[in-house]
């Protein structure tokens, strides 16, 4: 797994980066095939400083890409934020992969064996 983590008219410190590491270990324990992650830092300029600081992330995975924004008024407002939406982002994806909707031929009944 590929981690990216840059600012936009931010300067990203260690405290930050350790903060998005340690929210994208819950991504990475729920699923496994993730092969890159992209997350991108900004501070908007502007009149209103009501939501003003953005993450964003783009996550590559096996089949798919999800791309997940936020804003808060905090930086780690906007971290927490995301990666809640990008947690039920990746459980939606993991259960329609393992949705088998496939019944097994001993459980179909009978008139609807011989149509098949």
């Amino acid at each position: 797994m590929n981690l990216t983590i840059s600012g936009h008219h931010l300067e990203v410190t260690s405290a930050i980066r350790d903060y998005v590491q340690s929210k994208l270990e819950r991504i990475t324990r729920h699923f496994d095939h993730v092969i890159d992650i992209a997350v991108i830092l900004s501070v908007d300029n502007l009149t209103e400083k009501e939501k003003r600081q953005k993450a964003e992330v783009n996550l590559r995975m096996s089949g798919k890409t999800v791309h997940v924004e936020s804003q808060a008024q905090d930086l780690y407002a906007a971290i927490d934020t995301l990666m809640d939406k990008l947690d039920r982002q990746v459980m939606k994806h993991k259960d329609r992969v393992q949705d088998h909707n496939n019944e097994s031929i001993k459980y179909i009944p009978e008139g609807e064996r011989s149509a098949a």
